[in-house]
């Protein structure tokens, strides 16, 4: 829990976002400041120090429920109307780090780059039984009902309006090869059985990888395997505390780092696994910043479809400093701090 001076604190910066009285530059100042300070406070105490954190996490990663504040998770992001989303997000509502490859000039292409990139990287073939766990807004559902017409795919979501939203979508495309579920992945349990499952920027929020990974074998064809995609600091994780960020948009969350998923290795082993440069996640963000920007009357007018205006402006700025500060940190030190982990695993024989 914050202490009672951060909360006033957030609550000072909630005013300002509200009032759009703080320059952008003075923003991304602050951001910058936060991205030194946190490093900092990562690799205090040097190696010992680091790594009694490190057997503290794992513990904590072990036990307990698969996912905690799964409302909250859905307040800060998923709940929010999806006409705003639709305004910041390119047109596959792609939420999640995307790939600006060789060639790619615009967040569209930038999308679909990072799509083929994983269902490449997944060893997705057409024909397969497919579990997207964590769908967010379908980009991955959607895509791989299109690319892969003779497969068939499940999405799981914790979110109602996401669940609408990509049924909306796959009935305007005419998809009949995909489903969608809303269900709370602490309960999510299914007889199916899947040749790949595939979870983008999902474990991020997870508490309990032990159990998850578990339970992920046991939804698994022999043979299957399960592809990871999560955001992550190259060397420390950590969780998100003690910050407004924390506070607004990742409540009980983790940043993992590159290493962290070899040590949950009891049920599923990583196989192979790759690291895209931060660069790239920054480019999507200040392509998301732009989008908002840009249609900035048009995001108020929907947000005070659900909130007094005075709330809708915060929600607006509180977005505004959120790309900009995570901008700041994917793009810091040329992408080579804070990254994109890509992992594939297959069950332990």
């Amino acid at each position: 829990m914050a202490a009672p001076t951060d909360a006033r604190q957030y609550r000072l910066l909630d005013l300002a976002l509200e009032r759009d009285v703080v320059p952008d530059a003075v923003l991304r100042a602050g951001s910058r400041w936060g991205a030194r300070d946190r490093l900092r406070r990562e690799r205090r105490g040097g190696v010992e120090a680091q790594e009694q954190r490190l057997r503290e996490l794992l513990e904590r990663k072990s036990s307990g429920p698969i996912a905690e504040a799964t409302e909250a998770a859905n307040e800060q992001h998923y709940e929010l109307p999806a006409d705003f989303i639709g305004l910041i997000l390119g047109p596959r509502r792609k939420y999640s780090g995307c790939l600006w490859a060789e060639g790619v000039q615009d967040l569209a292409g930038a999308e679909e780059a990072m799509l083929r990139l994983t269902c490449e990287r997944a060893q997705v073939q057409d024909g397969m039984e497919i579990l997207d766990l964590g769908c967010g807004w379908g980009s991955l559902s959607l895509w791989l009902a299109e690319q892969y017409p003779k497969a068939r795919i499940v999405g799981v979501s914790n979110s109602a309006g996401q669940r609408e939203h990509i049924e909306a979508v796959a009935a305007e495309k005419g998809l009949d090869n995909l489903e969608i579920l809303t269900c709370d992945v602490n309960v999510f349990d299914t007889q199916r059985r899947f040749d790949r499952v595939m979870s983008i920027e999902m474990f991020e929020h997870m508490r309990n990888w032990k159990t998850l990974l578990a339970r992920v074998r046991s939804w698994l064809e022999p043979g299957g395997k399960l592809f990871v995609h999560v955001f992550s600091q190259r060397q420390v994780p950590y969780q998100f505390e003690g910050t407004w960020a924390a506070e607004r948009f990742f409540t009980a969350g983790l940043m993992p780092s590159h290493e962290l998923l070899l040590h949950f290795q009891d049920d599923m082993v990583v196989t192979d696994r790759w690291a895209v440069d931060g660069t790239h996640y920054a480019r999507t963000l200040v392509a998301w910043l732009a989008n908002l920007d840009a249609r900035r009357d048009e995001a108020l007018e929907v947000l005070e479809r659900v909130f007094p205006a005075r709330e809708a402006r915060r929600v607006l700025g509180g977005w505004r400093l959120f790309l900009i500060s995570t901008d700041e940190i994917w793009r810091w030190r040329r992408g080579d701090e804070w990254l994109v982990s890509h992992y594939l695993l297959e069950p332990r024989r």
